[in-house]
């Protein structure tokens, strides 16, 4: 970024280049401080951070996660934050970042063999619900997670639900055409009890949603129809918890050494 000027701090110098930045189709919001600490850990390129309390925030990042202190305390700037974000976080703190090159995360899904599943929402419509299946994802090292329909899985809300985890895995919006390669399980009541399956690695696990499960014309793709076990009357999970279920059953991530 470029010298600041105007106030003696450079607060009105900050606002413009966040207001520019915000505007910018390839740059992603970073709402809190573990949306921030988990992008910086996962190789985010950060282009600004701002904080109603600069030197709250880098305390935090000694705190917390002294591993990305450095950068917090280099990127970190003063500026009003009610006036820059419709809703501040408790922590005090946002951030732009790049968005990752959309090609070389096609390469990344469509790569073979797989050493995890990808996880498949078929037209999801709750942004906070796709935030916490990226949590989940990146936390048991899936391969990807891709949506159809037109949700955007990099929304703001979907990014701030969840925290900063996209740059921990792979995020993308997919047509049925162009699915990932690999075997499709989707999740289906009339499927056969996922507790009988191996899951592979080169999975591609499709998830409805909780009104209206899979669509006829997935369904109809599927090489495997899989059904979570449930008490009868009760009529579905939530989405993240049906992902958390088949992901815990596929095993999670490789130990190393």
């Amino acid at each position: 970024m470029s010298e600041q000027h105007g106030t003696p701090d450079g607060s009105e110098d900050t606002e413009r280049q966040w207001r520019e930045g915000v505007a910018r189709e390839d740059l992603v919001l970073l709402d809190g401080f573990h949306a921030l600490k988990h992008a910086l850990r996962f190789g985010a390129d950060v282009r600004m951070v701002v904080a109603e309390e600069p030197d709250a925030v880098r305390g935090l990042a000694r705190e917390l996660a002294p591993d990305v202190e450095a950068d917090v305390a280099r990127l970190v700037r003063r500026a009003p934050l009610k006036g820059l974000l419709a809703r501040v976080h408790p922590t005090g703190v946002a951030a732009l970042a790049v968005r990752p090159d959309r090609a070389a995360g096609r390469a990344r899904l469509d790569a073979r063999p797989r050493t995890a599943p990808i996880v498949l929402l078929d037209n999801p419509r709750n942004l906070g619900n796709v935030g916490a299946v990226v949590r989940l994802a990146a936390g048991f090292g899936a391969t990807g997670v891709v949506t159809r329909g037109d949700l955007d899985p990099w929304h703001p809300n979907v990014v701030r639900a969840g925290a900063g985890l996209h740059y921990a895995t792979t995020v993308d919006r997919v047509e049925l055409g162009t699915l990932p390669p690999g075997p499709l399980y989707a999740l289906d009541p009339e499927g056969e009890d996922i507790r009988a399956l191996t899951l592979p690695d080169e999975a591609l696990l499709a998830f409805g949603s909780e009104r209206h499960g899979i669509s006829p014309e997935l369904r109809a793709r599927a090489d495997h129809l899989v059904s979570l076990p449930m008490r009868p009357q009760v009529s579905s999970y939530n989405l993240a918890t049906s992902v958390a279920m088949a992901l815990f059953h596929w095993g999670g991530p490789k130990e190393t050494a």
